[in-house]
C-alpha cells in the first residue's frame, strides 16, 4: 500500500523520546476533531455535530495532515472520504479514544461520592478483626462505596502512599515526616507470647527484663513492631537473641507454640492453642495506630468521607 505524501512541512519524524513527545502533544487535541470528520465524511455536518466553527475544523484538519506529513482524505467539495493512509490512521485513533474515554469513565466512577472507591493500606496484624470491623460500620452509611485493600508492613505503605498508590493507611509507628500527614487513633498493648511449657507460662504478669536469657523471634528489620521489640528489650537493659526473623504476626505465635522462642505481639484475634500471653508490667509494652495520608492529596468525595470516619474512632479504633 502506498500512501500519499504532503509536500508540506511536517513535524520531523525521530526516535528520540523528547521529539516523540513533542509530536504527541501536538497532534492529540486534533484527533477527536479527525475521528468527527471521518465518520460523517463531511466537514460542515462534523463541525455542526461537535459545536465547533468549521473553518476551525478545517485548518485542525490541514494541520495534522501536514503535521503528519500524509494526506488523510480525498476532498469532493463539500465532502471528504479517507485515504488508505487515514483509514489506517483512523484505527489506531478511534482505540486511543476509547481508551481515553474508558480512563474518564473509571476515574470519574473512583470519585463518586456514593459508589467511589478508598486505596487503603493497613498492617497485617489488623486485617482478621480490626479493619474488617471498620468496613462493617463505615458501609452501614455508605453502603456502595469500593475498596481497594492492601495489607503490608508500615514503611512499604508509606512509600506507595507518597506513590500515589493508596489514600489511607492504619500503621504503627505513626509516621513524622514533612510530605505526610499522620493523626494518633489508638494505643495497642504488647504481650509476651510463650510457649505453654515455658518456665515463666504460669505467671500473669512479668517484667520484660525476666525474658532477658529466652531466644526471641521476631518480624524481620523494618517492620514498625520489631523497631518496638528492640527498643523495648533496650529499655529492659538488654539485646534480644533472635532465632527467627518472620512477616506475619501469626507466623510467629506458631514458632513460639512449637518452642522455638518468645515474642512481643500484639493480641490476637483468635486465643491459639499453645501459647501462654503475658502482660507486661515493665516497661510499659504498647504501640501507637495512627491514619497517614500524603501532605496536600486532594481527597475524593469517598475518600474524604473515611478519612473523617477514621478519625472519629480516635480511642476506639480496636477491638475492646
Amino acid at each position: 500500500m502506498v500512501h500519499q505524501s504532503s509536500s508540506q512541512g511536517r513535524l520531523s519524524p525521530s526516535s528520540d523520546t523528547e521529539d516523540r513527545a513533542e509530536m504527541s502533544r501536538a497532534l492529540a487535541p486534533r484527533l477527536a476533531y479527525f475521528a468527527g470528520v471521518a465518520r460523517t465524511e463531511h466537514v460542515t455536518r462534523a463541525a455542526r455535530e461537535m459545536n465547533v466553527p468549521q473553518s476551525t475544523l478545517s485548518r485542525s484538519m490541514a494541520r495534522l495532515e501536514q503535521d503528519l506529513g500524509v494526506d488523510l482524505f480525498a476532498r469532493h467539495g463539500r465532502t471528504v472520504s479517507l485515504t488508505p493512509a487515514g483509514r489506517t490512521f483512523l484505527t489506531s485513533v478511534e482505540r486511543a479514544l476509547a481508551e481515553v474515554e474508558r480512563a474518564v469513565e473509571e476515574v470519574r466512577a473512583d470519585a463518586d461520592p456514593a459508589t467511589g472507591k478508598v486505596a487503603f493500606g493497613f498492617l497485617h496484624t489488623m486485617g482478621a478483626e480490626t479493619v474488617p470491623g471498620l468496613l462493617h460500620a463505615f458501609r452501614a452509611d455508605h453502603p456502595r462505596v469500593r475498596f481497594s485493600l492492601v495489607q503490608n508492613y508500615g514503611e512499604a505503605m508509606l512509600e506507595r502512599l507518597r506513590a500515589g498508590e493508596l489514600d489511607l493507611c492504619l500503621t504503627s509507628p505513626v509516621p513524622d515526616a514533612p510530605d505526610l500527614v499522620a493523626r494518633r487513633l489508638d494505643e495497642q498493648k504488647l504481650r509476651l507470647v510463650v510457649p505453654a511449657d515455658h518456665p515463666l507460662a504460669g505467671r500473669r504478669r512479668i517484667r520484660l527484663a525476666e525474658a532477658a536469657d529466652d531466644t526471641f523471634v521476631t518480624l524481620e528489620p523494618g517492620y514498625g513492631l520489631r523497631r518496638i521489640t528492640d527498643d523495648l528489650c533496650k529499655e529492659a537493659g538488654f539485646k534480644p537473641r533472635i532465632a527467627f526473623e518472620g512477616e506475619e504476626a501469626e507466623t510467629l505465635r506458631g514458632l513460639v507454640a512449637a518452642g522455638l522462642g518468645v515474642a512481643l505481639l500484639p493480641p490476637p484475634a483468635v486465643p491459639r492453642p499453645g501459647v501462654v500471653e503475658l502482660t507486661v508490667t515493665a516497661p510499659r509494652a504498647a504501640r501507637e495506630i495512627g491514619v497517614a495520608w500524603l501532605e496536600g492529596h486532594p481527597d475524593t468525595p469517598p475518600v474524604a468521607a473515611f478519612k473523617k470516619f477514621l478519625l472519629s474512632r480516635r480511642g476506639s479504633l480496636l477491638p475492646a
